[in-house]
């Protein structure tokens, strides 16, 4: 029994300790749905599963050795949240200048949610990885449970802290400019986080 409480222990301090940004996006998520309607609440939940699923997946196959992506190459998954961003700061031009307006759908369906969720981890993989390679079987299979309890939570607290009244507020006035910056910001931290950016000559 303590040996498992010590294995539940140890993955939520993992995860909480890797995901603390992924809350960040998940409250803009939500508060993007409660200003525009999109992405719909279930989209946010499928999408922050399988985002973290892939992660867990990648990790694993890392433990055993096999890597998939160069880390050379890690940092160009901030173009997805970069790409989403700058994509809502058009269609924010072309609906007008004025501040009133629904906000932005930067992330308008699961596969987005996806997306961000991944490029936002990416660096985790470097952490997991050791971890589970250092697991049993039965220890990996409770890492993972614990981690998909953890992400309704994640799913769950980002719900609330989106729903404030005032905060819902301004992103429905001005969430056209501020939702699509977030994501601007998150995808050039992890490009520019990653050095990436120096690096893309000798990627060709």
């Amino acid at each position: 029994m303590g040996h498992l409480f010590g294995t539940v222990a140890a993955a939520v301090g993992v995860f909480a300790g890797t995901n603390v940004d992924d809350l960040l996006v998940l409250t803009v998520l939500f508060l993007s749905f409660r200003a525009g309607g999109r992405p719909r609440p279930w989209q946010i939940w499928l999408g922050q599963y399988l985002g973290v699923a892939a992660l867990v997946a990648a990790s694993a196959l890392a433990a055993l050795g096999l890597r998939l992506v160069p880390d050379r190459w890690v940092g160009l998954l901030g173009l997805v949240p970069l790409g989403l961003g700058v994509r809502g700061l058009v269609a924010a031009f072309r609906g007008g200048a004025g501040d009133d307006g629904p906000a932005a759908p930067v992330a308008s369906g699961w596969l987005a949610v996806a997306g961000v969720t991944v490029a936002n981890g990416a660096d985790n993989v470097s952490v997991y990885t050791p971890v589970l390679r250092g697991l049993g079987p039965v220890d990996g299979l409770v890492t993972a449970g614990v981690f998909a309890v953890l992400v309704a939570g994640w799913c769950l607290a980002g719900s609330w802290l989106g729903s404030h009244r005032r905060v819902v507020a301004v992103v429905e006035r001005h969430g056209h400019w501020i939702v699509p910056v977030v994501f601007v910001g998150i995808g050039a931290a992890i490009v520019g986080g990653s050095g990436v950016a120096g690096r893309l000559p000798s990627l060709t």
